[in-house]
């Protein structure tokens, strides 16, 4: 293929992701300086078609972006009135009262909200300041200066072949070029895998740890409807199999989001994740509430669990990571929102600042700085150990020994110090003969739904000839180690059943990617024994096309 030929935009900021950390970098950026350059690419059809979120938000990122996000018509009217919190059996549950439970984990002050709605509004915030949106412009290239520093992009490359090559339409898309990049993917992307490869921004961290969020919308009987109210639950049907949990909240409509996690650092490679969320919907407590009513929407996404001793270092030479991009969830309050604003703020303090004393293409300590030691790595710090405890002692032990943690750290000083999380999920996965397999029931087309039939409720489309975003670093190790070794685990962990293993009439096995199904969760990127398969972005504008995620 003869080298490509672009035209470059120049910007003073570019930005990857129209997300929560994303949007408010620019917002806060034309706050600063209304005659600064700045663009948001977005690889989603239009803004919010990507975000998924549970989400109960903690509002202080937008409080310290938008102070008066509330006169401005945000979509955030549904505050927190109820918070309960159970551990299941299968027939049954427990209710763990409130009053044990440290500070950081109360929910008064927040709200019910969805989190693509919050970003279309935000969109729309930051066109009126001047900012340049472009959705359905997925970003496939970095760009690299003359001393190695990330000086931009290449966004909106369309046409190619399947294998590759230009075809008849093929468009090459443009190099968009700032004195500074923010990569605001959220959790794996593509871009911020390489930039922390690139220069080394995980060394002398721990490795980051995941997990995998599937959610649906349902509308429900009104008479079971109780607006505000916030659930969560442990135990069943995970057990000792996995860690993890649900989440249920009750939006305004009558509507009610419906949640499962279950952390990627499972052990058994039988284990499906998906079908645990859809027999997790058949305990008495969550068929009661979704009885008689319907299932409208559908969708997956990893989350980042690793916390503060997981985040790599946010800056290189260029370019910036937000958000999700560092890993910024709290996880036992299962929030990262607020500190994904937060960290676009930072990110676009510090951008200012530099531009302003005629900087460019260095890196941004500053924000580096204050991402760590600031508002976020103080929300991370004190929840830090709550994870790793969680995985080396399972789900009882971690109750008491992480609130406690959480207790002493109120105080300033932890029990543990700060516990490590060893393996990455990918290394947590052990071979198929060490565990039995699972044996999962048949849904029922009225609680429970298999994949393929809840796909098609995240409207996500693929433009099928174009080669599959799903590239394999060697075809030979999905037979020869994924199948044979862990009995093809991809095509389980996979929440839209985009990996299949078919057997041939002589029991050998053949690997089908279906990457028009994929929701562009990353969770093979990340959970796949052999680290075989990456997850790249596929043409701007595909993908799952959530509605009120």
């Amino acid at each position: 293929m003869t080298e490509v030929t672009r035209e470059a935009m120049e910007y003073d900021v570019v930005i990857v992701g129209a997300g929560p950390a994303g949007l408010s970098a620019a917002i806060r950026l034309k706050q600063l300086d209304a005659d600064l350059n700045v663009v948001v690419l977005e690889k989603g059809s239009e803004v919010g078609a990507h975000i998924l979120s549970g989400a109960v938000l903690d509002p202080s990122g937008l409080d310290a972006l938008i102070p008066d996000w509330k006169e401005k018509g945000a979509p955030i009217t549904v505050p927190v009135k109820d918070d309960k919190f159970y551990v299941l059996g299968e027939a049954g549950q427990m209710r763990v009262p409130n009053w044990p439970m440290p500070p950081l984990m109360n929910n008064h002050g927040n709200y019910i909200v969805s989190m693509g709605n919050v970003c279309r509004w935000m969109a729309e915030q930051a066109e009126e300041l001047g900012v340049e949106i472009f959705p359905g412009m997925a970003c496939s290239e970095l760009v690299y200066g003359e001393n190695g520093e990330v000086k931009g992009v290449v966004a909106g490359e369309f046409g190619k072949n399947p294998d590759g090559t230009p075809g008849d339409g093929y468009e090459p898309g443009m190099e968009l070029h700032g004195k500074y990049v923010f990569l605001g993917e959220g959790v794996r992307g593509s871009l911020s895998k390489q930039v922390i490869e690139n220069f080394g921004l995980q060394t002398g961290r721990e490795p980051q740890k995941f997990g995998i969020g599937m959610k649906e919308i349902w509308e429900v009987d009104p008479a079971k409807h109780k607006e505000g109210r916030v659930v969560h639950t442990m135990g069943w049907p995970l057990g000792s199999n996995a860690g993890g949990g649900s989440f249920i909240y009750h939006l305004d409509n009558n509507q009610v989001y419906v949640g499962f996690v279950v952390h990627l650092n499972y052990e058994n490679p039988h284990l499906f994740p998906y079908m645990e969320f859809q027999r997790f919907k058949h305990h008495p407590m969550v068929a009661e509430l979704l009885k008689g009513g319907k299932r409208v929407a559908y969708g997956a996404r990893a989350i980042s669990e690793g916390g503060y001793q997981s985040m790599p270092k946010s800056v290189a030479p260029g370019v910036a990571l937000l958000g999700c991009s560092v890993g910024l969830v709290n996880v036992p309050r299962i929030k990262g929102n607020h500190n994904a604003m937060l960290s676009g703020k930072a990110a676009a303090e510090a951008a200012f600042e530099a531009i302003g004393a005629g900087r460019a293409g260095d890196e941004l300590e500053t924000y580096e700085s204050e991402l760590r030691n600031g508002p976020v790595g103080k929300d991370l710090r004190r929840v830090r150990n709550v994870k790793p405890l969680w995985s080396k002692y399972g789900l009882f032990p971690s109750l008491v020994l992480g609130g406690m943690d959480m207790w002493t750290n109120t105080a300033g000083f932890s029990l543990f110090g700060t516990v490590g999380h060893g393996k990455t999920d990918a290394e947590a996965t052990g071979k198929a003969s060490n565990f039995k397999p699972v044996d999962y029931p048949k849904p029922d087309g009225v609680l429970s739904f298999d994949r393929l039939t809840n796909v098609s409720y995240s409207f996500t489309n693929h433009e099928e000839h174009q080669p599959a975003h799903l590239q394999l670093a060697d075809p030979d190790k999905a037979i020869s180690v994924d199948w044979a070794e862990y009995a093809g685990p991809s095509s389980r962990y996979c929440p839209a059943g985009v990996y299949e293993f078919v057997q041939e009439e002589d029991k050998s096995a053949r690997f089908v990617i279906n990457f028009q199904n994929c929701v562009h969760c990353k969770t093979c990127d990340i959970k796949d024994p052999a680290q075989n398969i990456t997850w790249t972005t596929p043409q701007g504008g595909e993908g799952p096309n959530y509605p009120n995620m």
